[in-house]
């Protein structure tokens, strides 16, 4: 029997051993580096509270990813705790057999979505609309700079776009992109605008634009969709999601089970540390276990990696050129760190009309503009699953901080940290320190690749890799691009058609989340 040896047990590594173990008579040996399955898209349970690192929507322009989804957790046929709690009628899709949240764990729910974003102490809608609300919040004065502002770029646009500054300036104008956008941004990299290329925008909020999100909000007015299909609506704007009743973890558990009974093999603790290869072909890896130490060699008849492209370069050894390894080595990625806190209730007030367990804001995200504090987002964890939340009298919130590994915020201790984070939240009004029961603080390192350092000549790491015809580079590190879950899913499906048909090239591996109609936000 072949064998596919698949480096990570992320979504793009699972998806990939999945098709393999349902459609091909492949053998997939997985090996993790860490004790979870998921990668970023994993679920840490917290003393039976569920965090989600990042927030993942559940959400694809693919019918082929939408369907995959429903095929492993069936969307939900009746209400879910909070729709009963507060009496809400969720516009469900019409299906024989749905299973029942209440009494049924494996399902996929259907959420609304709501993020806004928190400046001058106040709510804006996200993307950023021009409603009574922003005019209000805003000031006449500042509408008026940034609407002129606007106009001058629909007139005079930046013709030959070099950074992420200038991509922003061209669809939202200097005015809306200082006070929204720049700040913000720079949180995430750790690095100004100019520094970071176009193609970061061009892949995450491509499609969106200040005319389509008027367009979309005249729409909402008048028609409310209520179909799951959005392929016509841009992604940032979109009002419903899929979501598994205890987070993203548990649909990739459930992959990974499925995938060992049916012959796959999962290596946990596993961490590839050499890669051996001839002209053309990848041929043997060597592992080490990261507990014990023991090391070993795999041979396999095709490689599928999603590690860092960094570190696959190192594994590589002695044979790689100088160019491509010291363009590897000059790859760049931030860090993450995620900060559960879990209270009483929250001290910032819900305004808005819609209905939640304890009144809770409803927002799945809150991204945070505020200049004093270096807080990015914030996740309300009780309004993406009620299930997610042990109790669900308390509020179970996640504080996202972007740093790099090594710096300030990421050489605290845990307790630090975690008094640090709640100090921001009780600086910025969202919560009383009175009302805080209890903290954890999750690491995760190398969590967004970034467009800047040695990017710019990542093609001639391509051109290298690609020569080895059983070796596919697939998911957010492996092709060292800020791809979304469905994104890494379709790469991970590309490769095994790849395989399937003996197809030698890689293009459409890479093509995936390079079209202009497809984007994400995160």
């Amino acid at each position: 029997m072949k064998t596919a040896v698949i480096i990570g047990a992320g979504p793009a590594g699972l998806t990939a051993a999945y098709e393999l173990v349902t459609r091909t008579d492949i053998k997939p040996i997985l090996f993790e580096m860490s004790g979870d399955i998921g990668g970023i898209s994993k679920t840490v349970n917290f003393k039976g509270n569920r965090i989600d690192i990042g927030g993942h929507r559940f959400f694809s322009k693919s019918d082929e990813v939408m369907n995959w989804w429903q095929n492993i957790l069936p969307l939900q046929g009746k209400p879910s705790k909070d729709d009963l709690i507060v009496d809400r009628k969720p516009d469900l899709p019409e299906g024989k057999n749905r299973p029942d949240p209440e009494t049924e764990n494996r399902v996929m729910l259907l959420r609304s979505r709501l993020s806004r974003i928190f400046f001058l102490r106040k709510f804006f809608n996200y993307p950023i609309s021009l409603n009574f609300t922003t005019i209000k919040n805003l000031g006449i004065v500042r509408i008026f700079k940034i609407g002129l502002s606007y106009c001058k770029t629909v007139f005079f646009p930046i013709k030959d776009e070099k950074s992420l500054e200038d991509f922003f300036i061209n669809r939202f104008g200097n005015e809306l992109y200082k006070t929204f956008f720049k700040d913000y941004t720079e949180k995430v990299w750790g690095v100004p605008c100019t520094r970071i290329k176009p193609d970061w925008g061009k892949q995450r909020v491509k499609g969106l634009s200040i005319k389509k999100a008027l367009v979309h909000a005249a729409k909402s007015i008048f028609f409310k969709d209520t179909s799951i299909d959005k392929k016509n609506v841009e992604t940032t704007l979109i009002d419903q999601f899929f979501y598994p009743k205890f987070g993203p973890g548990q649909l990739w558990e459930e992959v990974a089970r499925i995938i060992q009974e049916n012959g796959g093999e999962i290596h946990m603790y596993s961490e590839v540390v050499d890669i051996n290869c001839s002209e053309n072909n990848a041929i043997e890896i060597g592992i080490k276990h990261t507990k014990t130490g023991e090391k070993r060699n795999l041979s396999g008849d095709y490689f599928i990696s999603t590690m860092a492209v960094k570190d696959l370069i190192a594994a590589m050894g002695g044979q790689v050129p100088d160019q491509v390894k010291n363009i590897a080595k000059g790859l760049v990625y931030r860090d993450f760190i995620t900060v559960g806190v879990l209270l009483k209730k929250l001290a910032i007030e819900n305004e808005t009309k819609i209905k939640t367990m304890n009144d809770l804001v409803p927002d799945n995200w809150v991204y945070i503009q505020e200049r004093d504090v270096k807080l990015g987002r914030l996740q309300i964890f009780n309004n993406w699953s009620p299930y997610m939340v042990k109790d669900l009298n308390n509020a179970w919130i996640g504080m996202e901080y972007f740093c790099n590994e090594g710096d300030e915020l990421w050489s605290l201790c845990d307790k630090e940290f975690s008094e640090f984070a709640v100090n921001e939240l009780v600086k910025i009004d969202i919560i009383n320190t009175s009302d805080v029961l209890d903290t954890v603080v999750i690491r995760v390192p190398k969590t967004y690749p970034a467009y800047f350092g040695t990017y710019d000549q990542f093609h001639l790491i391509r051109k290298y890799v690609d020569k080895f015809e059983n070796l596919f580079l697939i998911g957010r590190n492996g092709m060292h691009r800020y791809n979304n879950m469905d994104h890494s899913m379709l790469a991970g499906m590309a490769a095994v058609e790849n395989i399937m048909n003996n197809i030698k090239s890689k293009d459409n591996i890479w093509d995936v989340n390079s079209e202009e109609d497809y984007h994400e936000e995160k």
